[in-house]
């Protein structure tokens, strides 16, 4: 870890391995296929390019196994449980994850989140419920948060029926990664603020949001910030055209970047008491580093326990590829950050 990643504009980006080089021409050219002008995908050709996962009741070769549990809303919401078997022990914390995406792609069944949710229940010793929520632009804002909001109403009132490990839902945490970590943030933020009937928790609510991780998570504003200008078009994965395509097809219509959505600001940050700890991972070669660190002072300024983590030769999805030293390095973070925020305390009535 590094403070100010990202802050020497003479970096140029480290030599990948071949293996991700590969992997990161596939996603690009899968993105660029199915990606319109228009703002739309075609979902034909993309689920087709997009290699899926099937869940596994039967345990892997590291003790994972996973179900696909649906929600019970009525547009067929439904997430992916990884969890490990073996004898009962210890109640384990929950970890509601949202997968990246640019809000409009891949899945929970998606391969790499298959993978990198089956790590996760492994390496943090915890349940973890890999979130499908809906996608723009069929589904625009406020859809992705709703769902999210949907998922942990379905948890307080329902549980985890159907795993052999007890889990203990006063260590819950919520975490995801680029959009994910977007919707994570304004999934938690619902949660301890709503007071409307449809939002709030049910009255014999278990859980308790024991923080939210947000790796490299997706914000964004009118503004064109040092870090998106300086490495546009240098760093893989975003671009500044690719992330205009994003915002343009999930906010609400008419919205411009600097919707409360994208743009997280003092002034509509609306942030409860009951807002947990937060995890901000930040990549030294992510574009969108810059919202990320304004992120992260916007919780500080609101008295919100923070801790940011800066990986100085990240990319954007980093986490994917478990042959970059920072992808163990995050996981370990994670677990240390969840293991700190694990206290026992009565769950919210």
């Amino acid at each position: 870890m590094a403070a100010g990643a990202g802050q020497d504009a003479a970096r140029a980006p480290p030599a990948l391995p071949w293996t991700v080089r590969i992997q990161l021409f596939g996603l690009m050219a899968t993105v660029g296929a199915t990606t319109r002008r228009d703002g739309t995908v075609n979902r034909f050709v993309f689920n087709l390019l997009d290699r899926r996962a099937r869940a596994r009741a039967r345990p892997d070769g590291s003790g994972v196994r996973s179900a696909d549990v649906g929600v019970g809303a009525p547009h067929g919401l439904w997430a992916r449980l990884f969890s490990p078997s073996g004898a009962a022990g210890a109640p384990l914390p929950v970890l509601v994850y949202f997968h990246g995406g640019a809000f409009a792609l891949l899945s929970a069944a998606s391969a790499p989140y298959d993978a990198m949710c089956r790590r996760f229940c492994r390496e943090l010793g915890a349940v973890v419920v890999s979130v499908n929520y809906r996608l723009a632009p069929e589904h625009r804002c406020p859809a992705a948060y709703d769902d999210g909001v949907d998922v942990l109403r379905y948890l307080a009132s329902t549980g985890l029926p159907g795993i052999d490990v007890p889990v203990d839902f006063s260590r819950c945490f919520l975490a995801g990664d680029s959009a994910g970590g977007n919707i994570a943030h304004h999934v938690a933020r619902r949660w301890t603020a709503s007071t409307t009937s449809s939002e709030s928790p049910p009255p014999s609510n278990p859980i308790r949001l024991a923080g939210i991780i947000l790796v490299q998570p997706y914000f964004g504003g009118e503004e064109r910030t040092d870090a998106e200008l300086r490495l546009d078009g240098k760093a893989p994965v975003v671009t500044m055209r690719g992330s205009d395509w994003a915002w343009r097809g999930f906010l609400p219509e008419g919205a411009d970047r600097n919707h409360s959505a994208a743009h997280v600001t003092d002034e509509n940050a609306g942030l409860a008491d009951g807002f947990p700890p937060a995890m901000v991972v930040i990549g030294g070669l992510d574009p969108l580093q810059d919202w990320q660190r304004r992120y992260a002072d916007v919780l500080r300024r609101k008295g919100k326990a923070v801790r940011v983590v800066e990986y100085p030769e990240a990319i954007h999805t980093f986490f994917f590829f478990p042959v970059l030293p920072d992808s163990g390095r995050l996981v370990t973070e994670m677990k240390a950050f969840m293991d700190e925020n694990s206290a026992s305390e009565p769950a919210a009535a």
